[in-house]
């Protein structure tokens, strides 16, 4: 990767902003289990920094790829997961379907706000049945009229307390499972759609996730992104930049909880020495770093490659399946080595440790990851359930 001064430029503005409005507000957020996502998306609207790589012609800034993935790294900055996911929900994956497909007439009306930070946008795949597994999903919006009427329901939906609108996938046809699905902008004031609680999470504190209904809910066909029946595709693209964005955003925070791991064993004295100087300690510290490194360096690549216009589900899989594991052995490792202190609830390690445990689970679980890439190495099974 070749990094101008643009890329600088919006690693310091958003650093700004975390260091000036995230980042004192974090714990206090985290207690009260929600942040106000439309003050927050405001500011970084206003900066510019929510449609880097959108169509400029609705407020975004028309960069590639490469500057949304260096601002979804320097999100790790933040001192929890929870903000840098419900941004990284706003930026790639509730709208880079509607920015690329969408008519001009709906990105004007969903994309432009949510760009500027006055919407807050959710997602809404997942369902009580089916996460990873998409296909399966049984949400229905079938056409009456001038009308799409959506019955069903959502599960695990980030921002949904808050959001202005839903990225909808939902089943508009009888047909394939894979050919059936569309993607439709869902106004979460319309009649109808109920967010039923905000979900109790080991994690991701203040994020706030909802399950949510639908009963008889109607908008206007116009609302559909792209063409009906291929949002199951439309979605799986999102997802390739979702599972990016998902191991990139990783990096950085894992390397601060290290920092502080040292920091902290440095200053612990045990037996009249500082732990850091066992050298189990700070070769596995080493270690780690390194690991993480090359986590950086794989997303990297298929960041190349994906603006070279190459197909890159593969190495997005491999890199989120790789961050995902990587989360669980930092956060792990880090914690046994602050000891007692490290379990606290309030302890940096403690929240990393429930955090980083979505990392495997959400976007596509890790062994929806090791399918996908068995799937492109040619070993996964022609018989069976998959």
């Amino acid at each position: 990767m070749q990094f101008t001064q643009e890329h600088t430029e919006i690693r310091r503005t958003l650093r700004a902003i975390i260091d000036k409005d995230i980042n004192p507000q974090v714990d206090q957020w985290e207690e009260d289990g929600i942040f106000p996502a439309h003050e927050v998306f405001k500011k970084l609207g206003t900066a510019g920094l929510l449609g880097i790589n959108k169509p400029v012609e609705f407020g975004g800034m028309g960069l590639d790829y490469s500057y949304a993935m260096v601002m979804a790294e320097e999100l790790g900055h933040i001192h929890c997961g929870s903000v840098p996911m419900a941004i990284g929900v706003q930026t790639d994956m509730a709208t880079p379907a509607l920015a690329r497909y969408g008519s001009d007439a709906l990105r004007e009306e969903f994309l432009a706000p949510s760009i500027a930070g006055d919407f807050v946008a959710c997602l809404g795949v997942s369902e009580v049945g089916a996460g990873s597994d998409v296909a399966s999903l049984k949400t229905t919006a079938r056409r009456v009229g001038g009308d799409y009427v959506i019955n069903g329901g959502k599960m695990w939906t980030t921002n949904g307390t808050q959001a202005d609108w839903m990225c909808l996938l939902a089943n508009t046809g009888d047909g394939a499972a894979h050919k059936n699905k569309s993607l439709i902008c869902l106004p979460m004031s319309t009649k109808g759609v109920q967010v039923v609680k905000k979900l109790d999470k080991l994690g991701m504190r203040s994020s706030d996730t909802a399950q949510i209904f639908f009963d008889e809910v109607k908008v206007p066909v116009r609302n559909l992104i792209g063409q009906e029946g291929l949002g199951f595709v439309y979605q799986m693209q999102q997802f390739q930049e979702e599972r990016l964005w998902g191991a990139i955003s990783a990096v950085v925070g894992m390397e601060r909880l290290i920092d502080e791991t040292a920091q902290y064993t440095r200053e612990r004295k045990v037996f009249g020495k500082p732990l850091l100087d066992n050298q189990v300690i700070h070769f596995k510290l080493a270690e780690l770093r390194t690991e993480i490194e090359l986590v950086r360096s794989l997303c990297y690549r298929a960041c190349e490659e994906y603006l070279d216009g190459k197909d890159v589900v593969l190495l997005a899989s491999m890199a989120k399946l790789k961050a995902g594991r990587m989360m669980r052995l930092v956060t792990d490792g880090c914690l046994q080595y602050w000891g007692g202190a490290g379990y606290l609830w309030e302890a940096p390690t403690a929240r990393a440790f429930r955090d980083a445990r979505l990392a495997s689970i959400g976007g596509g679980a890790d062994e929806v990851m090791l399918q996908i890439i068995a799937k492109g190495m040619g070993t996964l099974p022609r018989t069976g359930s998959h």
